[in-house]
């Protein structure tokens, strides 16, 4: 079961300052977000696959994972897709702007309960953001686990995130990689796997035994990848973690955009075991 939280909501948002911005994609932008108060930079703390409600004055705010590890003290980072009015102001944003942030707000990925486990990482797209909070937590505490494995794709070449820690990762000798793009997405000097990710996760080999898998991704790739991971590599459906953002807004289970049955995502998510999700009603 994912780990949850006791941490008390507050309202207030923090006053951040951005840092740094990094251009991911074409649509893809990461921000680094430092606090303007030191106190509260030294107190505050989070987990991974917990959110945050991002604000830009005179904008709204809008719904996003923190990026980041909780290992790395200090800062958080999150990777805006822009899509809408509050995104595209989260993009205008210049280095030295300063926005809002409420948060962490959500229960988080059970990394505690993971140590000693072998663990498959899975995303697609911009659904590594919240992958990626998991995997440098747990490589920072590298002794702590098993075998890692990171299997990540998209549409194409341009549309992978964090290509420059894709070549570290790829590049480390403790961790196995596999990145794919779709048929058509590659580039002459592309040197990964060229399919879906569902058809390359199936064609790995892959071990369920004493292994845990953590997925995020765009829906339809996440419909096609479970039976891959149940039916051809044996993961019990208690052993596929998610989370789920795409209808939060409010973040704290006032505003109902999220009820899914008797569940609130933001509430008693954003992260679930997929046979937590498969008990939900069918239309979510």
């Amino acid at each position: 079961m994912p780990a949850s939280t006791d941490q008390a909501i507050d309202y207030l948002p923090y006053k951040m300052r951005v840092e740094k911005i990094t251009e991911e994609t074409p649509d893809v932008t990461t921000l680094k977000l430092l606090f303007d108060d030191h106190q509260q930079a030294e107190k505050f703390t989070f987990k991974a696959g917990q959110f945050g409600l991002y604000s830009v004055f005179g904008y709204g705010e809008a719904t996003f994972c923190i990026a980041s590890s909780p290992t790395r003290k200090g800062y958080i980072e999150c990777s805006v897709k822009r899509a809408g009015r509050v995104t595209q102001a989260l993009h205008s944003l210049l280095e030295g702007d300063t926005i809002g942030f409420r948060g962490p707000y959500g229960n988080c990925f059970p990394v505690d309960e993971m140590k000693g486990r072998n663990i498959l990482f899975v995303g697609g797209g911009i659904g590594l953001a919240p992958v990626r909070s998991v995997i440098w937590n747990c490589l920072d505490r590298r002794d702590e686990f098993g075998d890692i494995t990171i299997c990540y794709g998209a549409r194409t070449v341009d549309d992978l995130v964090y290509k420059e820690e894709l070549k570290e990762w790829e590049g480390r000798d403790d961790i196995n990689t596999i990145f794919t793009v779709d048929p058509g997405g590659e580039t002459p000097d592309w040197s990964g796997k060229v399919g879906f990710v569902p058809t390359v996760l199936g064609e790995a080999k892959i071990s369920s035994d004493n292994a845990v898998c953590i997925l995020c991704g765009p829906p339809i790739m996440i419909k096609f990848t479970l039976p891959v991971l149940v039916d051809t590599h044996g993961f019990a459906k208690e052993n596929v973690i998610t989370t789920l953002e795409n209808r939060m807004k409010c973040g704290v289970g006032k505003c109902g955009r999220c009820n899914v049955g008797n569940k609130y995502v933001c509430k008693d998510g954003p992260v679930f075991t997929c046979a937590e999700i498969e008990e939900m009603p069918p239309e979510y």
